[in-house]
């Protein structure tokens, strides 16, 4: 079966319209896990769980890795076909309910994945970065920190390439470092009295990156 790269191919539609797909997917897609494993994680009932993993199965977006025998049953493992990225010209063609439940969903998980974060001292190192950065822009403004968003992103799978490589070359897996990027860009709600906030001062990094994070969160 062709591998799904693109929002607007009808499977891919038919399998992202349950919230709980979505979420499935974010999960497996960098690692492997059973629907009992899936389950546990994102707190759904394991039989919700399996009948959706099946479904995305079906679709060609989930591959069963391996099975094991488990006190009497035979628990199956499965992983991502590939990464999910969906381009703009995609994206403008999927029916509006479907947006709303991957934004949902993509939202909920990043909230605890960043929380999970912060509760190990995530944002402890020096070269750790939080940012919040309400603006006012025009509609040219939006498309350039669209684009530059997109490059970071792009930027991001090029730099985790070359950190896989150097790896491998030196046989170095034990320095690996589990890292996390939640890249956001959003039309927000006006600023109190329609006036944009005052520009931040230049960024932070690790505890002081928290500490501001915080501060912000609660104006």
């Amino acid at each position: 079966m062709k591998q799904i790269s693109e929002i607007d191919d009808p499977r891919l539609v038919k399998a992202l319209s349950h919230p709980l797909r979505i979420n499935i997917l974010r999960v497996l897609e960098d690692r492997v896990a059973s629907p009992r494993e899936i389950a546990a994680e994102i707190s759904a009932p394991l039989g919700n769980v399996s009948y959706h993993v099946r479904v995305l199965e079906r679709v060609g977006l989930l591959k069963l890795e391996r099975t094991r025998q488990r006190r009497g049953a035979i628990e199956h493992y499965y992983r991502a076909v590939g990464r999910l990225r969906i381009t703009d010209k995609a994206w403008a063609k999927v029916p509006a309910i479907i947006k709303d439940a991957m934004v949902s969903a993509t939202l909920d998980q990043a909230v605890r994945y960043v929380s999970a974060a912060a509760a190990i001292g995530g944002f402890d190192r020096r070269d750790a970065h939080v940012s919040r950065r309400p603006m006012v822009l025009d509609k040219q403004g939006f498309s350039d920190l669209a684009a530059a968003a997109k490059q970071l992103l792009e930027r991001s799978y090029a730099i985790e390439a070359e950190s896989q490589a150097r790896m491998v070359a030196a046989n170095h897996r034990d320095a690996e470092i589990d890292a996390g990027l939640v890249l956001l860009l959003f039309e927000a709600p006006p600023a109190q009295n329609g006036l944009p906030e005052p520009a931040p001062p230049p960024a932070t990094s690790g505890r002081r990156a928290r500490a501001r994070a915080s501060s912000a969160s609660k104006r």
